[in-house]
């Protein structure tokens, strides 16, 4: 095969994992705020990605360290939308990356895009909006997942730019979620001892008392979602560009229904 389609196949699976988190972050939701699902996610996924830090190349440190300070605001405003707002809607804002990454490209990149592109992002955006129509009037978790859209797109054409700045010696994608899981753990620890007073101590109390539906959430959100997602995006990126990767995870809101 190709290295583009292994690259949408990677991209695709990545997006089916993303589908099945909704209801898993909605869960963790109700117990926790979204710095301690964050926290707690990444110190998982951590422990198992800490060891890759060994050899790991000077662009790979930089690159992955500023992907993921973009990847934590993503997924802090996106948990804190969720939070005040319904599944549905969480899923279809988010899913409108499909259009923002092409928006972003073209008035900061000087991008142009053709109008098969264009086609398929307003198919994606019609399927979504006949998936999860509510009457319900905008809301502030509607403006904090949208906000969090904007963030994810600029990920996204990062992950682009990082892949062709990097085409003669391409980063590992392994050693890049390493970098970007510790950026996460520490983002959300110190935002934690900035905003609470009562520190990890009382977090992992309660952490402890979760139930255990809440601990298989926090496990898959942490080791399959985290550990295995990262790094299947950062490689399937490295092979697909910017605007095709995002019409593949406008499938995201599809596979979230279905879950």
């Amino acid at each position: 095969m190709r290295p583009e389609r292994l690259g949408l196949l990677a991209l695709l699976a990545v997006t089916v994992v993303w589908g099945t988190t909704f209801p898993a972050m909605k869960l963790l939701s109700t117990r926790l705020d979204a710095l301690q699902i964050i926290w707690l996610r990444f110190a998982i996924a951590l422990a198992v990605l800490a060891p890759l830090w060994r050899g790991m190349r000077r662009p790979e440190r930089r690159w992955g360290c500023a992907l993921g300070v973009l990847l934590f605001l993503a997924f802090w405003l996106q948990i804190e939308g969720l939070a005040r707002t319904s599944s549905n809607r969480n899923a279809f804002v988010t899913g409108l990356n499909v259009l923002v990454v092409p928006l972003i490209a073209m008035a900061a990149l000087g991008r142009r895009y053709g109008w098969q592109l264009w086609a398929a992002c307003a198919m994606a955006c019609a399927g979504m909006v006949l998936m999860f129509h509510e009457n319900e009037p905008w809301n502030l978790g509607d403006t904090l997942t949208l906000a969090s859209t904007v963030f994810y797109a600029v990920y996204i054409l990062a992950l682009e730019e990082c892949a062709r700045r990097n085409a003669v010696h391409p980063l590992r994608a392994t050693r890049m979620a390493a970098a970007q899981a510790t950026v996460m753990a520490l983002a959300s620890t110190l935002m934690l001892l900035i905003t609470r007073n009562d520190g990890l101590g009382t977090l992992l109390q309660s952490a402890a008392r979760l139930p255990v539906d809440a601990w298989a959430a926090l496990l898959y959100l942490g080791l399959l979602a985290s550990v295995v997602v990262v790094t299947l995006q950062a490689w399937g990126q490295q092979r697909v560009d910017a605007m095709r990767s995002a019409i593949v995870f406008g499938l995201e809101p599809v596979f979230a229904a279905a879950t």
